[in-house]
């Protein structure tokens, strides 16, 4: 009969509203375990307490995360896109020179008020696995890699580049581990003096 639907459309509208509520559910278990890792840090982040945090049965986040690790592991693929997007954003506003210096210091920002890529780093098996989970973050990474190699004006498809982008972001792991725990000023050394030689060392743009 005319604007009947067939089964097979129906059996599609109802996969695609389960897609969406599977989407929206994640999408609010991550935001919950989030306000947990702010308020507990991401070490100390358990299923049972993001479960509370949602109003889910513990039992409930296993059918959207295998466990602590995937969870953890989520959270930092999240924030490495929200820090690829601040360094795209913060090399944008330079002319000239200065792109690298810009973008870096605002991953550092980030960075170093964050816990959840270093614990979701910890989280990462000791082997390359073939993880949803894991793929989502190296695939994250990799995105964050293909902006500072942007920013440093040079193209990454010799391995010399490559090699330069890989030191550039952990010198920025570790900057931000040492002005995390405010061992870079006791140091004597400031951020922007360690960005500054950064965009010197590395930046293209430079003699």
């Amino acid at each position: 009969m005319p604007g009947m639907m067939s089964a097979s459309d129906l059996a599609n509208r109802r996969n695609e509203r389960r897609a969406r509520e599977h989407i929206a559910t994640r999408a609010a278990i991550l935001e919950a375990a989030r306000r947990v890792a702010a308020r507990e840090g991401a070490r100390e982040l358990s299923l049972r307490g993001v479960a509370a945090e949602a109003g889910f049965a513990p039992a409930a986040l296993y059918s959207y995360f295998s466990g602590k690790d995937e969870l953890l592991l989520a959270l930092a693929a999240e924030d490495l896109a929200f820090i690829a997007r601040a360094m795209r954003g913060a090399a944008a506003g330079c002319n000239g020179k200065g792109k690298l210096a810009a973008a870096a210091g605002a991953a550092l920002s980030l960075l170093r008020t964050t816990e959840t890529i270093v614990a979701g780093s910890a989280a990462l098996p000791a082997s390359a696995g073939t993880g949803e989970a894991e793929r989502l973050f190296n695939g994250r990474l990799i995105a964050a890699l293909k902006v500072l190699s942007e920013v440093t004006g040079q193209t990454s498809d010799s391995r010399e580049a490559q090699c330069d982008v890989l030191l550039v972001a952990a010198a920025l792991s570790g900057m931000a581990l040492l002005a995390r725990t405010g061992r870079l000023e006791a140091l004597g050394f400031s951020a922007d003096e360690i960005l500054g030689r950064l965009d010197a060392r590395f930046s293209q743009e430079h003699p």
